[in-house]
Order: structure tokens, then C-alpha cells, then sequence
């Protein structure tokens, strides 16, 4: 079973390999059969071939069983027409990674907040007001003259279908309840449709319980009552704010997995971004892009029927944990003073412990 690598920039190749170590002992241990390919992608494939984002690395993507990508640089990126490619938009859009699911679990040493916060948002990830990847031809937005910027919403009743059909999927192994998130008071249209996407597919449920909350009352909520929530689903910004907003409060943005996920292909990424003013200095914190590549092993455990890939997911993600909570090495954001490969080298053992 095969894992493309796409490291990316600022701290991406660090806890790339990092989290490439930690998937190898679990590999070595268990018999998993991983093998790994990795590949240039953002500036350091833009100097190389005039690219962030190579054609033949694309091409190699659907090919490989699961990619682990690391945070890229994107804002820094020459327009498209100069190479200059989102590779995490580009992913999402070429491969209709429709679900970005972003599960936020607070630690008791670590959080801020009084009550528990257990919880996971499903994110529609193809359209909504992000630009680069909710039209056709051109992007979603524009200037009609220099002193004018408008920005178009995309809400199609599909995707809402099976964004929502993913929410509740989940909840069915959860606690069983979903939660959708919105502004149907003010987007009475784009989120309108939205909601009677979520509650038909809600109909074929009946045991799981559907609420609906105002994304302003949602991002109060996650810090006053976070353990109400079970799986929330919501449209694209919405859920790109708010699962921010989740970890951080959960004790840090570097302690939230995500996988991008579509039928046939998924992609296992870090929450936060390329954090290049501490690149090369080897204290970035892996946790992200590791507990992403445990949903990763779990993703393919599913999709191939392999109990012990998702053994192995379970256990790299305990690894994790035992790591936080030992402070010794626990990272410098979180309070530590460990660096990169010694929270790497305490998964490791981790692993080898279980």
C-alpha cells in the first residue's frame, strides 16, 4: 500500500518526516505493507520546473492509496499563469475531495476551556465562497472597476447532499447527533438550500438526531457549551473558521488532524498553515499532520476492508496523545521544550510500546 508524500513549505518537509518515521515504525511493527513516495510540490517545485504544483505529480496522486500533504505556502505564490498553484484547492477541486472532516478533542493539561469539547465538523469542500475553486472557468470573484470587489457564493443542492450524507455516516459511530451550521437568516437562498439538503438526507436517518445553529451563535457555543456538539456539518468558510476555532480552543491549531476526502481518493493534511518564521529551525510541532495520517490509515482501513489498518490507526493516534501528555515532549507551542524529533522519537516509542 502506497503513500505519496507532498511535503510542501516553511515547516512542511520537517513534519513530513517526522510523521513519515512514526508511519514507518507503525508499518515495521504490524506488517502493514506501507511503502512511500515523495514528491516536490510548492516553492521548491516552482524553482525546479516553473511549478507548485507538477503535472506528473497530479497524474501519480489517484495512483497512490493515500496522500499526507504538508502545508503550503499558497499566498505567496505567483498567479497561476507563472506556476503559481494552490495544491491543497487544486487536490480538492481535480479529485471532488467533497468532505474535509476536522475531529477537535480537548486535553484536559492543554485547553482553555471549562467543559470537554469532543466533537468533529464535516466541512463542504469543493465550493461556498471560496474562490479558486467554485467556478468552472474564471474564479469567484471580481472587480468591475477599481474601486469595486464582489465575491459569488456557490451552494449546489449535490453537494450539500453529500456533505450532509458524510455528517451523518459519521454520527451513525459517534454519539448520534449532527448539527448543522448556517446563516439561512441573513443567506436565505445559498444556505435555504443548504438546510433542505441537510434535512432530507436527515429523513433516511432516524436514528440520528438533527439541530440547526447560527453560525454566530455556533461560535459562541464551541467556547460555552462545546460538549453539546457531536459531528457538525456546514458549508466551506463556515467550516474552515470554525474547526480553526475548535482546535485552538482545544488546547492548540497544531493539535488538529484532518483528511480531505472523496470516493476514491483522500488526502490526510495538517489544520494549520506553513508557519515559515520558525521553518528550519526543528521546533514545529508534527502532531497535526500525524493524527491526519491516522484518519488517513483509518480512511483506507474502511475502503479496503483492513481491520488491522484501523488497529493501526487507533494505536498511532494513542502514540500521539501518550506524546502530549508527557511534557517532556511536549513542543514549545504547547508549554515544552522539545523540538520536532524528539516528539517524533516519543511517538516512536509509543509505538513500539504498544
Amino acid at each position: 500500500m502506497r503513500i505519496l508524500l507532498l511535503p510542501g513549505d516553511g515547516i512542511g518537509p520537517e513534519i513530513t518526516s517526522a510523521t513519515r518515521k512514526a508511519l514507518e515504525v507503525l508499518s515495521d511493527k504490524y506488517s502493514l505493507g506501507l511503502s512511500f513516495t515523495q514528491r516536490a510540490i510548492g516553492h521548491a517545485s516552482l524553482a525546479a520546473v516553473g511549478t507548485t504544483l507538477p503535472q506528473d505529480v497530479l497524474d501519480d496522486v489517484p495512483r497512490a492509496d493515500g496522500v499526507v500533504l504538508g502545508p503550503v505556502s499558497h499566498y505567496d505564490y505567483p498567479p497561476k499563469a507563472d506556476g503559481g498553484f494552490n495544491p491543497s484547492a487544486e487536490l480538492r477541486v481535480q479529485f471532488d475531495l467533497f468532505a474535509n472532516v476536522r475531529p477537535c478533542r480537548s486535553r484536559p493539561e492543554l485547553t482553555m476551556l471549562r467543559r470537554p469539547m469532543d466533537l468533529v465538523i464535516v466541512r463542504e469542500n469543493t465550493e461556498g465562497f471560496y474562490a479558486d475553486r467554485n467556478m468552472h472557468a474564471g474564479t469567484g470573484e471580481f472587480m468591475p472597476d477599481a474601486d469595486m470587489a464582489l465575491a459569488v457564493r456557490k451552494i449546489t443542492a449535490r453537494a450539500a447532499n453529500r456533505v450532509a450524507r458524510a455528517a451523518f455516516e459519521l454520527a451513525r459511530q459517534r454519539r448520534r447527533q449532527v448539527t448543522a451550521v448556517h446563516k439561512a437568516n441573513v443567506l436565505k437562498l445559498s444556505d435555504g438550500l443548504f438546510l433542505r439538503e441537510v434535512r432530507k438526507v436527515a429523513d433516511e436517518y432516524p436514528d440520528v438526531t438533527l439541530d440547526e445553529v447560527i453560525v454566530d451563535a455556533a461560535a459562541a457555543l464551541l467556547i460555552r457549551t462545546p460538549d453539546r456538539f457531536d459531528v457538525m456539518v456546514t458549508t466551506n468558510m463556515f467550516g474552515d473558521i470554525l474547526s480553526d476555532e475548535a482546535s485552538e480552543l482545544s488546547g492548540s491549531l497544531g493539535l488538529g488532524g484532518s483528511i480531505n476526502a472523496g470516493d476514491s481518493v483522500c488526502v490526510a493534511q495538517a489544520q494549520h498553515g506553513s508557519a515559515p518564521d520558525i521553518a528550519g529551525k526543528g521546533i514545529a510541532n508534527p502532531t497535526s499532520l500525524m493524527l491526519s495520517a491516522a484518519m488517513l490509515l483509518d480512511w483506507l482501513a474502511r475502503r479496503h476492508d483492513r481491520g488491522d489498518l484501523a488497529a493501526a490507526a487507533d494505536i498511532f493516534e494513542a502514540a500521539v496523545e501518550a506524546a502530549l501528555d508527557d511534557p517532556i515532549s511536549r513542543t514549545r507551542d504547547l508549554g515544552g521544550e522539545a523540538g520536532t524529533e524528539t516528539f517524533a522519537e516519543a511517538v516512536c516509542r509509543n509505538i513500539g510500546k504498544a
